[in-house]
């Protein structure tokens, strides 16, 4: 398979977050901590109807500014399993470096006043570049009954866990 594709960034997320390992490793797990995207202002007359949704999909492209993008392995150790030393498939797994490294929010929207939307639930570095937002909408987002959610249905989550949090003990 050979395709080419392009990406527009349609605005930059403003965070107090500038190292990964520090950063909170899921959006739901932070919602207590705000921040904002600044969307571009040729993209702003999109945001028009987006007030009346609690939730939004932030879709970003994940980069580590000023490190080189390094190959995605197909399987390695997820941040919720460092003490551990499970390895996972990299598609078993939502970490940032990824085959194309889109990270996948759902935020929490205080406040949509074009050209910024203000969020709850931050997961990503200060200056993130957002790729989309689509809204959050219960009878398409929300499956039915109690998905299963492989190995993650094993972790104990606590707000605010960061990838320094599960690092294993140095010795």
């Amino acid at each position: 398979m050979d395709f080419d594709v392009s990406l527009h960034v349609i605005g930059v997320v403003h965070s107090t977050h500038s190292s990964l390992a520090t950063t909170p490793i899921q959006s739901s797990l932070n919602r207590a901590e705000h921040a904002s995207i600044e969307i571009d202002d040729q993209y702003a007359d999109g945001l028009a109807g987006l007030a009346g949704f609690d939730y939004a999909w932030m879709l970003t492209w994940l980069h580590a500014p000023g490190e080189p993008p390094a190959p995605a392995p197909l399987r390695h150790v997820p941040f919720l399993l460092q003490r551990q030393q499970r390895r996972m498939g990299l598609f078993a797994a939502r970490g940032p470096r990824r085959i194309n490294p889109i990270g996948l929010s759902l935020i929490q929207l205080l406040d949509v006043t074009s050209p910024v939307v203000r969020f709850a639930g931050v997961d990503v570095l200060d200056g993130t570049a957002v790729i989309d937002l689509k809204p959050y909408v219960t009878r398409f987002d929300r499956p039915p009954g109690e998905p299963r959610s492989g190995w993650f249905d094993q972790i104990e989550l606590t707000d605010g866990l960061t990838p320094a949090d599960l690092a294993p003990p140095q010795p």
